[in-house]
């Protein structure tokens, strides 16, 4: 496929580009400055393509001729806590929808977060059970979760003006190299992120899987939860719940044993056929 990468050069991007021009895809990559010192910078399938993704006609110029997007681009953290990354996020995040329906590309997965539920950067978690999954309620207080939930709602949105489109929302938790980048010998620095992370070549390729799979389980806008199945401390997981999070119920028919995460990527599963492959790194 021909596949367009917004946010190439940030450190999910460049997994995302790695591993699709290794599966032979053709790839755009677009960011608001060349790559350096790259490992694919000579390869004749990657072609760059210097673009502020906040310019709308910028972005429906650059995706002409693609087949699919996996949009990256974005401020990864509410940063001032007031306009910058609120703006930024959601006006990206539209232009890449709207442009995939103006062009008729049929398939984009976009960067969300595990933030559109309250976590580390809100004022206080709230939880109505343990482990999360996409049917918790989000409501987020701060701008980064917020411009999240919104892209999720364009997405929403979009596909229903424009079914022959599919839009996966993938909520990533910390993308990281491997499992000891997060581990924190007080449990307490990661207890409002409930101890998530994601290997980062197990998130790009939860991307490329809800670009390119074609088996037909799911259509129109999902949202996804992208985290490894085990947590990033050594402690058993109802000890770090009981000790931390003791008020919050367990869902039924779920269990937090042993390491297991506090967040359920079983639809990941069942419908991207994704499972987080390197579990115990």
């Amino acid at each position: 496929m021909k596949l367009a990468i917004t946010g190439c050069n940030g450190s999910v991007g460049q997994r995302v580009l790695i591993a699709a021009l290794r599966n032979g895809h053709d790839i755009i990559g677009i960011d608001t400055a060349p790559p350096k010192d790259c490992e694919y910078g000579s390869n004749p399938k990657f072609d760059f393509r210097q673009v502020d993704v906040r310019d709308y006609d910028a972005v429906l110029r650059v995706l002409q001729g693609c087949e699919g997007v996996v949009h990256l681009a974005g401020v990864r953290s509410p940063e001032d806590y007031v306009v910058k990354t609120h703006n930024t996020n959601v006006v990206m995040s539209w232009n890449v929808l709207r442009a995939a329906a103006e062009l008729s590309i049929k398939r984009v997965a976009q960067a969300s977060s595990v933030n559109v539920i309250p976590l580390v950067y809100s004022v206080q978690p709230v939880f109505e059970y343990f482990p999360l999954d996409e049917d918790h309620p989000c409501c987020p207080d701060e701008p980064y979760g917020l411009s999240k939930l919104i892209a999720e709602t364009q997405a929403a949105t979009i596909v229903r003006r424009y079914p022959f489109m599919r839009v996966a929302s993938l909520r990533l938790s910390w993308s990281l190299p491997q499992r000891s980048d997060a581990v924190r010998q007080d449990p307490a620095q990661r207890k409002n992120d409930l101890w998530g992370y994601v290997q980062e070549d197990a998130g790009a390729e939860a991307f490329l899987l809800a670009v390119t799979n074609d088996d037909g389980k799911w259509s129109g806008h999902e949202a996804f939860f992208i985290t490894a199945p085990h947590t990033s401390d050594e402690r058993d997981s109802m000890v770090l719940k009981e000790q931390f999070w003791a008020d919050v119920p367990i869902k039924p028919g779920k269990d937090l044993s042993g390491r297991n995460s506090f967040f359920d990527c079983s639809k990941a599963e069942r419908l991207l056929g994704w499972t987080h492959s390197n579990a115990g790194a």
